[in-house]
């Protein structure tokens, strides 16, 4: 990869500045924040990050109810879900740009303001026109989280050890698809569909109030390694005041040890395009095509999942909800325990290429080549996780028993959610000086690819039946994995 656009690493406030691969001591800490500090931050972007696919994945069993109830077709319902989709992957593109900009805190405020007013909105609504509208809303509420879990990570966070933070984040995002269709089940049978937006609006508020209050700003272009003060009542929290106040007092060496900050800039409107220029990197436009591959893949098997399901098993809501539960599991799963084989993986490259690590403090990556400590583990996962794919089409096609189902989308999310997992981790390591713009410019280009998997996988599987519908999808990314 050309990585000089990209790196160095560990120095995110200029471009020509390097770490020493052996730092000494007068170098600051990459951050001041304690162990426990940094368990309440990440399980809080874990957290954050759980609405979108909560969101999304809480509405899916509720579809044929919602058909009836609005008296229009199961496709036009459809279309709410690639509206989502498609707004899931816009959204990231203004918060990733306002977070890198204005530190992570605003970004999380608007959102879940945005994102309360459209559920209240969506438990209101009776027209199919307002659901539309307000689930477009709503996506674009929530998919923020997406980039700015990303960025938080990166903020508090060396590269040495980022594979076992990133999962625990992500574990949230991760959980939404095998507790959302539980819940939107459970409410939708027996509270009826609107409760799932109230529900929702309550965990919402309850989030954001916690989040005011209790979660510090980690941007560091706003507070460097969190030993500089936020100078904006937006980027400050009381418990996060007190807890500087108290670190300083108790090591009082921290003072000036933060990490050089740029002149002030004024704030501007957020620029969505910063998103597109990372697109267009070559190098990098490789990894986010087949990012956006494997989870447009993965997403035409969630998408259509339900319909076929009452289609040919006959199952009610919450028995559909149910059968959601393996995806979620799995891809919690793998995330959590792929964040540590990642971190083993960036240790063994280390050792094997004589590169020091430094946990504290950070690496530079300038001279390291994290392309082969992030991806060399991956591709056995991409074959595992495409023959799962395949073998789903071909069993629902024979209407085998619903176990075999299960097991097939439990081994698709398992090991695709690696391959997902990973180059979404390689890409914040390549781009330090805005994690969340890059983690956006992954999400723009992974749900635009899933809305249109999931507009023409329904056409597809009428054309040529389960079984090779499935197969074409996933020849097709393991055609660009030979190709790559």
């Amino acid at each position: 990869m050309d990585r000089g656009s990209h790196l160095p690493a560990a120095a995110p406030e200029s471009s020509t500045t390097k770490h020493e691969n052996s730092v000494t001591a007068e170098q600051p800490l990459y951050s001041i924040y304690s162990q426990r500090q940094k368990n309440f931050i990440v399980f809080m972007s874990g957290l954050g990050g759980f609405f979108s696919p909560l969101s999304a994945n809480t509405y899916l069993p509720s579809i044929p109810v919602l058909a009836s109830s609005l008296n229009v077709s199961t496709s036009l319902i459809n279309l709410t879900v690639t509206a989502f989709l498609i707004f899931q992957g816009l959204a990231p593109s203004f918060y990733g740009d306002l977070a890198d900009m204005a530190g992570r805190r605003p970004a999380y405020l608007v959102s879940f303001v945005i994102y309360i007013a459209a559920n209240i909105g969506l438990a209101l609504q009776s027209s199919y026109p307002a659901l539309f509208i307000l689930r477009c809303l709503q996506s674009s509420g929530s998919g923020g989280t997406y980039a700015l879990n990303s960025g938080v990570i990166a903020d508090i966070s060396t590269t040495a050890e980022r594979g076992k933070y990133m999962g625990a984040a992500q574990s949230g995002i991760m959980l939404g698809p095998a507790i959302g269709p539980i819940l939107g089940g459970l409410l939708a049978e027996y509270l009826g569909w609107r409760s799932i937006f109230w529900f929702l609006t309550i965990c919402g508020g309850v989030y954001l109030l916690v989040f005011a209050v209790a979660v510090p700003e980690t941007g560091r272009k706003v507070v460097g390694n969190g030993s500089v003060p936020p100078t904006t009542w937006w980027s400050r929290s009381v418990l996060n005041e007190l807890a500087r106040r108290k670190a300083l007092r108790e090591t009082p060496n921290l003072v000036g040890t933060s990490d050089k900050l740029p002149a002030r800039q004024k704030l501007r409107f957020p620029n969505p395009l910063k998103a597109l220029l990372i697109i267009g990197e070559k190098d990098c436009a490789v990894i986010l095509l087949y990012n956006a591959i494997i989870y447009a893949s993965w997403y035409t098997v969630t998408a259509n999942l339900s319909n076929l399901l009452e289609g040919i098993y006959h199952l009610n809501t919450l028995q559909i909800g149910l059968c959601y539960v393996p995806f979620g599991v799995g891809a919690a799963l793998s995330i959590i325990v792929n964040g540590r084989v990642q971190d083993w993986n960036y240790a063994r490259v280390a050792r094997a290429n004589g590169f020091t690590i430094d946990k504290k403090r950070g690496d530079d990556l300038a001279k390291f080549p994290i392309e082969k400590a992030r991806i060399d583990i991956v591709w056995p996962f991409v074959y595992v996780g495409s023959l799962a794919a395949i073998g789903f089409g071909w069993a629902a096609q024979r209407e085998v028993h619903l176990s075999a189902l299960l097991i097939l989308t439990f081994l698709m999310a398992l090991f695709l959610t690696a391959c997902y997992n990973s180059m979404n981790l390689l890409l914040v390591d390549l781009y330090p000086n805005s994690p969340s713009t890059a983690s956006a410019a992954n999400n723009l280009t992974r749900c635009l690819m899933a809305a249109g998997g999931s507009a023409v996988i329904e056409p597809m599987i009428h054309a040529m039946g389960l079984g090779w519908a499935y197969t074409l999808i996933d020849m097709d990314r393991d055609g660009e994995r030979s190709a790559g």
